[in-house]
């Protein structure tokens, strides 16, 4: 019998590297042999122990997946197809991509979009799916590269690198906010036109501000949310996917019912599997891809302790792609 080894979080304190076999593995239509996973914040927090990610124990961390199915029982993937899974609980409710070997319930899975290799897709990841479905939000909600400046707040982190990325590539005039100066030239470099510092944002203003943004992509919430909504201009709208700076929002209905702001929630771990694949097969058309691998590093899971605590410390730059087999 095949053992796969793991990184699996078994009580309190740090994850263990664990051999498991095919008999561990649970339920599900399709079995992956994984090649690659990434490194997200959430990640770091579940691998040290130092968040509760895990809703059941052991848990087999990683909330991302990239490989080749091994068997399916749903004829919808065959044997040998390149596929990824991510967010869908992987990690929290269900074992997730730190192993070699994986089976999830056909509904979670994604064939790889044309023209991304699989270890493209693991550097796009939860962060870049998070940043698609932000940019998708934003344009059903009427956003044009002609309309103006858009925002992209926490720019230094995985989802706010990637919305800059697209952003810029679609041809946007992007404001990126960061708190830590010695990132402006890595932003710029991203396509970032404007660079806002964090403190900025984090300050509460006047419930009615400047009209500044055509639109915004934020990740960080509480006051910076409040601020950027009273900086929005006419009939702009925020899309909002994090809570890095808290899960408040000292905000007023000003800017909804005087300027007909719309703020739009964002959610990558449920998403359906129809607009999960339609950000899909956009991240695959409109992603730089050589400016991705310009700022992608591949990590070996055997790391993944040294990597969860710089991750946690903001010591991170661009995407960590995760080779499981190293």
């Amino acid at each position: 019998m095949s053992v796969h080894p793991a990184i699996v979080l078994t009580g309190k304190g740090p994850a263990e590297r664990v051999d498991l076999t095919d008999a561990d593995l649970p339920d599900g239509e399709v079995t992956i042999d994984v090649r690659y996973s990434s490194l997200n914040y959430k990640d770091g927090l579940a691998v040290s122990g130092r968040g509760k990610i895990a809703r059941s124990l052991p848990m087999t961390c990683g909330i991302d997946l990239a490989g080749t199915v091994s068997a399916s029982a749903d004829p919808a993937f065959a044997p040998g197809q390149e596929v990824l899974v991510t967010g869908w609980g992987l990690s929290e409710t269900r074992p997730g991509g730190y192993t070699t070997r994986q089976r999830v319930p056909s509904r979670m899975v994604t064939a790889k979009p044309s023209g991304m290799t699989l270890r493209q897709t693991m550097a796009v990841g939860t962060a870049g799916l998070t940043a698609m479905l932000c940019v998708l939000a934003l344009e059903d909600a009427g956003l044009r590269p002609d309309g103006g400046e858009v925002l992209v707040t926490g720019a230094g982190g995985g989802v706010g690198g990637v919305a800059v990325l697209l952003l810029s590539g679609l041809g946007y005039r992007v404001a990126a906010s960061t708190g830590r100066p010695e990132l402006h030239d890595y932003l710029r470099g991203l396509g970032a036109t404007t660079l806002v510092d964090r403190a900025d944002l984090a300050t509460a203003g006047r419930p009615l501000d400047k009209e500044r943004w055509a639109g915004a992509i934020d990740g960080v919430g509480g006051q910076t949310l409040a601020t950027v909504l009273a900086q929005t201009g006419y009939g702009g709208s925020v899309a909002a996917c994090g809570l890095v700076g808290g899960n408040d929002l000292p905000a007023t209905v000003l800017p909804f019912i005087l300027r007909g702001v719309s703020l739009l929630g964002i959610d990558s771990v449920r998403c359906p599997a129809d607009r999960r694949d339609r950000a899909w097969h956009r991240l695959g058309a409109d992603l730089p891809l050589s400016r991705l691998d310009s700022l992608t590093t591949v990590e070996p899971l055997s790391d993944i302790h040294a990597l969860a605590d710089r991750i946690l410390a903001g010591r991170t730059l661009g995407r960590v792609v995760i080779d499981v087999h190293a």
